[in-house]
């Protein structure tokens, strides 16, 4: 067989399998959205956790470039601010399920002022 055509048979076998890999998922379960929800927290995290870890070391860095070079290293004219600890892990999707969607309010943010409450 020639190249050309060895080439026209692995494409029309592709073209024949398209529609098998373009099939439909079925729609995830409740367990199956909560475990993902549970990742997808978990994962934010240790986001968190890994840009914390990130600002330490940039800041034993710069720490220690400035130690170094003395007085002949030019001084930062922006402010940084401090690195952030995210603190332990807290699961928040099952914190949801114990108190109740229903239950749950916004909470409001320090200083904002609030409404009067409404007599019944």
């Amino acid at each position: 067989m020639n190249k050309a055509l060895c080439a026209a048979l692995a494409l029309a076998g592709l073209a024949a399998l398209a529609p098998a890999a373009q099939a439909k998922l079925p729609t995830p379960s409740e367990e199956q959205k909560a475990a993902a929800a549970a990742t997808k927290d978990k994962q934010a995290w240790t986001d968190k956790v890994a840009a914390y870890k990130l600002c330490l070391v940039q800041d034993k860095v710069a720490a220690s470039y400035f130690k170094n070079k003395g007085a002949a290293a030019p001084k930062p004219t922006v402010a940084v601010p401090a690195c952030a600890d995210p603190g332990p892990y807290v699961a928040q999707v099952a914190a949801t399920q114990e108190v109740g969607v229903a239950d749950s309010k916004p909470v409001p943010e320090a200083g904002a002022k609030q409404p009067p409450p409404q007599k019944k």
